[in-house]
Protein backbone atom coordinates (compact mmCIF):
# COMPACT_ATOMS: atom_id res chain seq x y z
CA UNK A 1 0.00 0.00 0.00
CA UNK A 2 1.62 3.14 -0.26
CA UNK A 3 2.27 6.15 1.65
CA UNK A 4 -0.88 8.44 -0.21
CA UNK A 5 -3.36 5.31 0.57
CA UNK A 6 -2.34 4.78 4.05
CA UNK A 7 -2.80 8.77 4.49
CA UNK A 8 -5.99 8.41 3.50
CA UNK A 9 -7.31 6.10 4.88
CA UNK A 10 -5.88 7.10 8.22
CA UNK A 11 -8.13 10.43 7.62
CA UNK A 12 -11.01 8.17 8.41
CA UNK A 13 -9.36 6.40 11.37
CA UNK A 14 -11.17 7.77 14.83
CA UNK A 15 -8.14 9.62 16.77
CA UNK A 16 -7.93 8.16 19.97
CA UNK A 17 -6.80 10.24 23.47
CA UNK A 18 -5.83 8.84 26.29
CA UNK A 19 -6.66 10.20 29.80
CA UNK A 20 -7.46 8.88 33.44
CA UNK A 21 -10.66 7.43 34.36
CA UNK A 22 -11.99 9.97 36.50
CA UNK A 23 -11.23 12.50 33.70
CA UNK A 24 -13.20 10.49 31.43
CA UNK A 25 -15.65 10.55 34.03
CA UNK A 26 -16.17 14.17 34.17
CA UNK A 27 -16.27 14.67 30.26
CA UNK A 28 -20.04 12.43 30.28
CA UNK A 29 -20.68 14.31 34.04
CA UNK A 30 -20.14 17.69 31.77
CA UNK A 31 -22.34 16.15 28.97
CA UNK A 32 -25.02 15.19 31.08
CA UNK A 33 -25.20 18.53 32.56
CA UNK A 34 -25.27 20.59 29.72
CA UNK A 35 -28.36 18.35 28.16
CA UNK A 36 -29.69 18.68 31.04
CA UNK A 37 -29.57 22.49 31.16
CA UNK A 38 -30.59 23.16 27.87
CA UNK A 39 -33.71 21.23 28.14
CA UNK A 40 -35.04 22.51 30.80
CA UNK A 41 -33.94 25.56 29.98
CA UNK A 42 -35.89 24.93 26.67
CA UNK A 43 -38.97 23.40 27.78
CA UNK A 44 -39.52 25.80 30.72
CA UNK A 45 -39.07 29.08 27.72
CA UNK A 46 -41.41 26.81 25.61
CA UNK A 47 -44.05 26.46 28.49
CA UNK A 48 -43.68 30.56 28.88
CA UNK A 49 -44.43 31.25 25.64
CA UNK A 50 -47.63 28.76 24.97
CA UNK A 51 -49.09 29.93 28.17
CA UNK A 52 -47.83 33.07 27.89
CA UNK A 53 -46.72 33.31 31.33
CA UNK A 54 -42.88 33.58 32.73
CA UNK A 55 -40.31 33.81 31.19
CA UNK A 56 -41.97 34.71 28.19
CA UNK A 57 -42.86 38.28 30.54
CA UNK A 58 -39.49 39.59 30.14
CA UNK A 59 -40.00 40.04 26.27
CA UNK A 60 -42.00 43.63 26.61
CA UNK A 61 -39.80 45.10 28.86
CA UNK A 62 -36.60 43.85 26.91
CA UNK A 63 -37.39 45.11 23.60
CA UNK A 64 -38.78 48.44 24.49
CA UNK A 65 -35.61 48.88 26.22
CA UNK A 66 -33.38 48.60 23.26
CA UNK A 67 -35.86 50.08 20.76
CA UNK A 68 -35.52 52.77 23.10
CA UNK A 69 -31.66 52.45 22.66
CA UNK A 70 -31.77 52.30 19.02
CA UNK A 71 -29.14 54.90 17.64
CA UNK A 72 -27.39 54.46 13.84
CA UNK A 73 -24.15 53.63 15.73
CA UNK A 74 -25.62 51.07 17.24
CA UNK A 75 -28.03 50.00 14.10
CA UNK A 76 -24.99 49.53 12.22
CA UNK A 77 -22.98 47.15 14.27
CA UNK A 78 -26.49 44.92 14.89
CA UNK A 79 -26.66 44.69 10.89
CA UNK A 80 -23.52 43.48 10.53
CA UNK A 81 -23.59 40.85 13.47
CA UNK A 82 -27.02 39.90 11.19
CA UNK A 83 -25.52 39.33 8.16
CA UNK A 84 -22.12 38.17 9.65
CA UNK A 85 -24.39 34.85 11.03
CA UNK A 86 -26.79 35.24 8.75
CA UNK A 87 -28.58 32.01 6.79
CA UNK A 88 -26.10 33.13 3.60
CA UNK A 89 -22.92 33.98 5.43
CA UNK A 90 -22.92 31.58 7.92
CA UNK A 91 -23.07 28.50 5.78
CA UNK A 92 -20.81 29.43 3.53
CA UNK A 93 -18.25 29.97 7.01
CA UNK A 94 -19.08 26.61 8.07
CA UNK A 95 -18.81 25.06 5.14
CA UNK A 96 -15.08 26.88 4.41
CA UNK A 97 -13.86 25.93 7.68
CA UNK A 98 -14.89 22.20 7.37
CA UNK A 99 -13.48 21.36 4.04
CA UNK A 100 -10.29 23.50 5.15
CA UNK A 101 -10.15 21.98 8.45
CA UNK A 102 -10.74 18.14 6.59
CA UNK A 103 -8.11 18.71 4.36
CA UNK A 104 -5.29 19.96 6.78
CA UNK A 105 -6.16 17.55 9.77
CA UNK A 106 -4.49 14.16 9.97
CA UNK A 107 -7.62 12.54 10.94
CA UNK A 108 -11.73 14.21 10.17
CA UNK A 109 -13.42 12.76 13.01
CA UNK A 110 -13.61 16.53 14.76
CA UNK A 111 -14.66 18.32 10.95
CA UNK A 112 -17.44 15.55 10.91
CA UNK A 113 -18.71 16.58 14.14
CA UNK A 114 -19.18 20.20 13.42
CA UNK A 115 -20.49 19.81 10.43
CA UNK A 116 -23.41 17.18 12.63
CA UNK A 117 -23.74 19.27 14.78
CA UNK A 118 -24.57 22.57 12.85
CA UNK A 119 -27.07 20.07 11.06
CA UNK A 120 -28.56 19.22 13.36
CA UNK A 121 -29.18 22.70 14.76
CA UNK A 122 -30.35 23.81 11.37
CA UNK A 123 -33.03 20.78 11.54
CA UNK A 124 -33.69 21.59 14.70
CA UNK A 125 -35.08 25.08 13.98
CA UNK A 126 -36.82 24.44 11.04
CA UNK A 127 -38.73 21.51 12.94
CA UNK A 128 -39.70 23.92 15.95
CA UNK A 129 -40.11 26.64 14.37
CA UNK A 130 -43.17 25.40 12.38
CA UNK A 131 -44.74 23.69 14.62
CA UNK A 132 -44.72 25.88 17.23
CA UNK A 133 -45.56 28.75 14.79
CA UNK A 134 -44.88 31.86 17.19
CA UNK A 135 -45.41 35.32 15.17
CA UNK A 136 -42.28 37.53 14.95
CA UNK A 137 -42.63 41.54 16.21
CA UNK A 138 -44.54 44.03 14.29
CA UNK A 139 -42.95 44.19 10.59
CA UNK A 140 -43.01 48.21 10.91
CA UNK A 141 -40.31 47.50 14.23
CA UNK A 142 -37.73 45.33 11.96
CA UNK A 143 -34.66 47.48 10.47
CA UNK A 144 -33.16 45.47 7.89
CA UNK A 145 -36.28 44.71 5.78
CA UNK A 146 -39.70 42.58 6.34
CA UNK A 147 -39.88 38.81 7.56
CA UNK A 148 -43.18 37.60 7.97
CA UNK A 149 -41.76 33.84 8.89
CA UNK A 150 -42.37 32.53 12.51
CA UNK A 151 -39.61 33.22 14.95
CA UNK A 152 -39.15 30.26 17.82
CA UNK A 153 -36.41 29.36 18.25
CA UNK A 154 -33.91 32.29 16.56
CA UNK A 155 -32.48 30.51 13.54
CA UNK A 156 -29.44 33.22 13.46
CA UNK A 157 -28.43 32.67 17.25
CA UNK A 158 -28.66 29.09 16.99
CA UNK A 159 -26.53 28.90 14.39
CA UNK A 160 -24.20 31.40 16.02
CA UNK A 161 -24.19 29.29 19.09
CA UNK A 162 -24.06 25.87 17.45
CA UNK A 163 -21.09 26.97 15.02
CA UNK A 164 -19.18 28.88 18.15
CA UNK A 165 -19.42 26.64 21.09
CA UNK A 166 -18.75 23.35 18.97
CA UNK A 167 -15.49 24.58 17.38
CA UNK A 168 -14.24 25.84 20.74
CA UNK A 169 -14.90 22.62 22.45
CA UNK A 170 -13.90 20.57 19.53
CA UNK A 171 -10.28 22.77 19.08
CA UNK A 172 -9.43 23.08 22.90
CA UNK A 173 -10.93 19.85 24.10
CA UNK A 174 -6.91 18.36 22.49
CA UNK A 175 -4.95 20.92 24.12
CA UNK A 176 -4.13 21.37 27.80
CA UNK A 177 -4.37 24.90 28.23
CA UNK A 178 -7.06 25.68 30.88
CA UNK A 179 -6.80 29.82 30.71
CA UNK A 180 -6.63 29.69 27.33
CA UNK A 181 -10.01 28.09 27.21
CA UNK A 182 -11.58 29.50 29.70
CA UNK A 183 -10.88 32.92 27.92
CA UNK A 184 -12.41 31.12 24.21
CA UNK A 185 -15.36 30.58 25.98
CA UNK A 186 -15.99 33.62 27.61
CA UNK A 187 -14.98 35.82 24.21
CA UNK A 188 -17.13 32.80 22.53
CA UNK A 189 -20.19 33.96 25.07
CA UNK A 190 -19.69 37.33 25.02
CA UNK A 191 -20.10 37.02 20.83
CA UNK A 192 -23.00 34.95 21.49
CA UNK A 193 -24.93 37.66 23.71
CA UNK A 194 -24.29 40.02 20.96
CA UNK A 195 -26.12 38.01 18.11
CA UNK A 196 -28.63 37.19 20.37
CA UNK A 197 -29.47 41.05 21.45
CA UNK A 198 -28.99 41.99 17.50
CA UNK A 199 -31.57 39.83 16.91
CA UNK A 200 -33.86 41.53 19.54
CA UNK A 201 -32.76 45.33 18.74
CA UNK A 202 -33.66 44.68 14.82
CA UNK A 203 -36.97 44.23 15.77
CA UNK A 204 -36.78 39.87 14.37
CA UNK A 205 -36.99 38.23 17.89
CA UNK A 206 -38.01 37.99 21.57
CA UNK A 207 -35.78 37.36 24.11
CA UNK A 208 -37.40 33.97 24.60
CA UNK A 209 -36.99 32.81 21.11
CA UNK A 210 -32.98 33.65 21.75
CA UNK A 211 -33.33 32.01 24.80
CA UNK A 212 -34.32 28.41 23.12
CA UNK A 213 -31.82 28.41 20.76
CA UNK A 214 -29.17 29.39 23.09
CA UNK A 215 -31.08 26.53 25.61
CA UNK A 216 -31.07 23.64 22.28
CA UNK A 217 -26.86 24.79 21.35
CA UNK A 218 -26.12 23.59 24.93
CA UNK A 219 -28.25 20.55 24.72
CA UNK A 220 -26.39 19.42 21.15
CA UNK A 221 -22.87 20.44 22.80
CA UNK A 222 -23.84 18.07 25.39
CA UNK A 223 -24.51 15.42 22.98
CA UNK A 224 -21.53 16.40 20.96
CA UNK A 225 -18.71 15.55 24.06
CA UNK A 226 -20.94 12.74 24.77
CA UNK A 227 -20.42 11.33 21.67
CA UNK A 228 -17.07 12.85 21.24
CA UNK A 229 -16.04 10.93 24.92
CA UNK A 230 -17.21 7.51 23.90
CA UNK A 231 -15.36 7.20 20.25
CA UNK A 232 -12.34 8.96 21.20
CA UNK A 233 -11.38 8.56 24.91
CA UNK A 234 -9.26 5.33 26.32
CA UNK A 235 -8.59 5.19 29.83
CA UNK A 236 -4.94 5.41 30.36
CA UNK A 237 -2.88 3.28 32.72
CA UNK A 238 -1.50 6.19 34.74
CA UNK A 239 -2.65 9.46 35.43
CA UNK A 240 -1.50 12.30 32.99
CA UNK A 241 -1.14 16.01 34.20
CA UNK A 242 -4.27 17.96 33.78
CA UNK A 243 -6.68 14.70 32.80
CA UNK A 244 -6.41 15.68 29.29
CA UNK A 245 -3.75 14.56 26.66
CA UNK A 246 -2.85 17.09 24.59
CA UNK A 247 -2.97 16.71 20.35
CA UNK A 248 -0.63 18.14 18.20
CA UNK A 249 -3.31 17.75 15.54
CA UNK A 250 -5.26 20.36 14.05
Amino acid sequence: MSTSDAGFREKFLVEERFMPREAKRKLYVTAAGLITIGLAGFLLTLRGVLLNVAPASIDAPLKSWLYDGRTDFLTGIMIGLAVGFGPIALPIIILVVVVAWAIIAKHIWRPMLLAAGTTTGVVLALTITHAVGRHRPPTELMLFGADSTFSFPSGHVLGACNFLLLLTYLIFSRRHNPRAEVSAFILVGLLIVAVALSRIYLGYHWATDAVASISLSLVILGAVIAVDTQRTVRVSAAPSSGGRAASPAP
